[in-house]
């Protein structure tokens, strides 16, 4: 039996996530057709106990969408899609069904700003005409504001309230401009502050914290050498490489909310994030102009309309990339939790191990792999388990486990001895690559939280019921450093600039 210290470790999340060779950003383009639709691609989702100070009492969820940002990309940068809601599910009770959801809606507002050329006036091609500070919006050109409401029950026919700004109550919001450059926005971490708004929540007695806009991307992968044959040393030091997307962006949806708003009387919750755009599209032959071209003001490029059809989703990270097949993977990010049986081969019999054997001659643990079945799909009883046991995929998080402080946390999560960490939900700085290759690898076979017979058992690799491949952990070179990560709401660092001109 595992020390407990050592057990959770791997309660990974997707535990067969492994392989080393196909490892990629938590869910950056991870199925076939969401690639060729960005904005409603979901990167990664966090859910965790706050660690700012006065905090403890709050869960900070963060689902990240729109993935590998260029900091450079202008002109247009990086909207979200105002004609897709983006989502927050939290399932307390176990059946594997949203009892909560946070529902964004986005608007896209123009002025159309224009200027003088020898007395005509022509409309510019810049987002903004001049430096932004605080709220002052006067020379921002587009500019995204946005809604929230809590759903109660069923996500499209449950019991819908807004979100409010405390103090003034109103239900619009505003995403910060991305960092363009230095001249645009000459000290952005101060800027972007003026955007995280202390909210009212119904139902709530508390009120809670928001933020939408661009964060460094969070997440820490060797990317080019892992997909280049796995180019590295996998039991090598874990900071012997360098992390690939280090310099990528993406656009977090930020929430802050008071435990006891979110149990429902369970202290463990279930949470995944998911993204819908209307099931129609006609792309319009004429779209909107100006009266500078002669065309009408009327329709943009093109029309949608039909129900809300989802086409992303995302719970515990590397689950979409690297455990489920690739006939499946646009199946995968329609789906919903409660359905998650269809997918269960993938768990109990993980193909990525079995290439590495295949590549590396490293031998693969024994099928089927109830050690992944407990802590992928139903979580480890007394730590992540909720009171009914639907077998779904979901990021679990016990929150009466108390957050680690910000200099104490270890990367390693469970596996470094830090229960407050993943896989008991997940924190920007946990490595959840390493975590996942080690777990891949079988370091929780018959691991035992509770180091005795009274529960707690994560379960066995066919007829292997201890560790195997010597609890080594496995690992991509590339690791976090806790410099790069804010130990305050919205925790995940400022954005790169596109420009950094002296």
């Amino acid at each position: 039996m595992l020390r407990r210290s050592l057990a959770l470790p791997i309660t990974m999340t997707l535990c067969a996530s492994l392989a080393a060779p196909f490892a990629v950003a938590s869910s950056h383009r991870e199925a076939p057709f969401i690639t060729g639709m960005p904005k409603v691609d979901g990167t990664d989702f966090y859910m965790f106990r706050s660690y700012e100070s006065g905090r403890e009492d709050y869960v900070t969820l963060i689902a990240n969408y729109l993935p590998l940002q260029d900091a450079y990309g202008g002109p247009n940068y990086f909207a979200l899609d105002d004609k897709a809601v983006y989502e927050i599910h939290i399932d307390n009770d176990g059946d594997a069904k949203e009892d909560l959801t946070y529902q964004f809606h986005f608007n896209r507002n123009s002025k159309d700003a224009t200027v003088n050329v020898d007395g005509k006036d022509v409309p510019v091609p810049l987002i903004n005409i001049g430096p932004a500070t605080g709220n002052d919006s006067s020379n921002q050109n587009v500019q995204q504001t946005f809604t929230v409401k809590l759903i109660e029950g069923d996500r499209r026919k449950g019991h819908a309230m807004n979100l409010t700004q405390a103090g003034s109550g109103s239900k619009v919001f505003v995403k910060p401009l991305d960092n363009i450059g230095n001249k645009s926005i000459s000290d952005y971490a101060t800027y972007a502050d003026n955007f995280i708004y202390d909210v009212t929540i119904p139902d709530c007695p508390k009120p809670g914290r928001l933020f939408v806009g661009q964060r460094k991307d969070g997440f820490v992968v060797n990317l080019g050498e892992v997909f280049d044959l796995v180019n590295l040393n996998p039991l090598g030091a874990r900071d012997s490489r360098s992390n690939a997307i280090g310099d990528k962006n993406v656009t977090s949806l930020a929430l802050e909310v008071p435990s006891s708003c979110l149990t429902g009387g369970n202290s463990v919750i279930g949470g995944w994030t998911t993204a819908s755009v209307r099931q129609a599209r006609i792309l319009n032959p004429a779209p909107q102009g100006s009266a500078l071209t002669g065309s009408t003001k009327a329709k943009g490029a093109s029309v949608e309309g039909g129900a809300y059809t989802q086409v992303s989703r995302l719970g515990n990270p590397l689950v979409n990339e690297v455990v489920i097949g690739l006939p499946d993977k646009d199946r995968f990010n329609a789906s919903q939790p409660k359905d998650d049986a269809q997918f269960a081969s993938y768990v109990t019999n993980p193909s990525l191990p079995a290439l590495v054997q295949v590549l590396f001659s490293v031998p693969a643990p024994h099928t089927p792999r109830n050690d992944l079945v407990t802590v992928f799909l139903t979580g480890v009883p007394g730590v992540t388990q909720l009171p009914t046991v639907t077998a779904s995929e979901m990021l679990r998080l016990n929150t009466a486990i108390p957050a680690t402080a910000a200099g104490s946390q270890n990367d390693l999560g469970v596996a470094g001895g830090d229960f407050a960490g993943f896989p008991n939900g997940r924190r920007p700085i946990d490595d959840v690559v390493d975590i996942a290759l080690t777990a891949a690898e079988g370091y929780l076979c018959g691991a035992d939280l509770n180091g005795s017979d009274a529960g707690g058992e994560i379960g066995s690799c066919g007829d292997q019921t201890s560790q195997v491949n010597g609890g080594a952990i496995v690992n991509d070179g590339a690791k976090p450093d806790p410099a790069d990560y804010l130990t305050t709401f919205p925790y995940l660092n400022t954005p790169v600039p596109g420009a950094n001109n002296p």
